[in-house]
């Protein structure tokens, strides 16, 4: 097995690197953890205190669940993969059962920043952009799919994100192996990096 871990920004393109680099590996043999579906349980708080909730903190996910996933998906265990509603900042009942797979990409900002799980992975990305960039994607993003206004959007930017993202995302930078630089639309980068998992998966 093979486990990669891939953070960076929000809006940095994460999501298009992860979708591109399976295009590019082994049809059926890879095997994603979202991060997000390990924010802490929030139902017994109530609901207007969880719009309080700092998600682009570290506090904010369960880590010691997703070390141990990862640990058992690497003896070749099955896990359930907790689903998180965020529209009530909760955890569902329901879980996605998951078995382990020649690839595993876990993606997320935070991934790179507890100790324990870098040290159950093979190779450490972070996923570089511009924050300008970041910003205009996250506007976009939340405008579509959360419904949110421009000026809500920029506030958060500058109560949470951009803080957040200055104190624990950027820093985790000094631990990655690979960074790309442009997020999802540098191709060259991302197929050196499906190159190189071929050949560490072979060398095995």
């Amino acid at each position: 097995m093979f486990i990669i871990g891939i953070a960076g920004g929000t809006g940095s393109g994460k999501t298009t690197v992860v979708r591109k680099l399976i295009e590019r590996l082994p049809k059926g043999e890879v095997t994603v953890i979202p991060l997000d579906s390990y924010y802490n349980d929030s139902s017994h708080i109530p609901a207007e205190d969880r719009q309080k909730i700092n998600f682009d903190h570290p506090d904010a996910f369960e880590w010691p669940l997703l070390i141990e996933h990862i640990q058992r998906l690497r003896e070749g265990q099955m896990v359930e993969q907790p689903i998180y509603d965020y529209i009530t900042s909760t955890r569902q009942k329901e879980t996605i059962p998951v078995g382990p797979s020649e690839i595993v990409i876990v993606e997320g900002i935070l991934c790179l920043h507890n100790p324990e799980l870098r040290e159950q992975m093979d190779l450490r990305v972070f996923v570089d952009a511009d924050a300008d960039d970041r910003l205009i994607r996250v506007i976009k993003r939340d405008i579509v799919e959360r419904g949110r206004t421009v000026e809500a959007v920029i506030e958060r930017y500058q109560r949470v994100l951009k803080p957040m993202h200055e104190q624990f995302i950027e820093p985790c930078k000094r631990y990655a192996n690979v960074i790309i630089p442009q997020g999802g639309h540098n191709n060259a980068a991302i197929n050196m990096m499906a190159k190189f998992i071929k050949q560490q998966l072979r060398d095995k």
